[in-house]
């Protein structure tokens, strides 16, 4: 796994990314900058600057309240908060513990973060 580290609103929070092609491929974009909105009061979701490989992972997943995920569809790289059910083309790539993600929850509108490698 790699441990990143993520600036939110002046904080900042500790996640690990999985061991899977699609956390890989986002762990060698790093550092990068995302600006994330609120989805569905369920999610905060941001655009990626290019596609992540979806090679070698499931076709869609059920993600965990305080996972990191990738929705391909809209290149999103997703902080899940809320239960939103298996979806095609959302792979589990990370997580943040319950604390951490409250702390991207609690962000209002459009925001940006950073995220390195930790």
């Amino acid at each position: 796994m790699t441990t990143i580290r993520i600036t939110v609103g002046g904080d900042t929070v500790t996640g690990e990314l999985n061991d899977n092609p699609t956390a890989r491929d986002l762990a060698r974009q790093l550092p990068l900058s995302v600006t994330l909105a609120d989805f569905n009061g369920v999610e905060k979701v941001g655009e990626l600057s290019r596609p992540l490989t979806m090679d070698g992972v499931p076709a869609g997943a059920d993600p965990e309240i305080n996972d990191i995920g990738y929705y391909r569809p809209t290149n999103g790289l997703v902080f899940y908060y809320g239960d939103v059910g298996y979806f095609n083309g959302i792979v589990r790539i990370g997580r943040l513990s319950p604390a951490d993600m409250q702390r991207i929850q609690r962000q209002t509108g459009s925001f940006t973060i950073d995220i390195e490698e930790g």
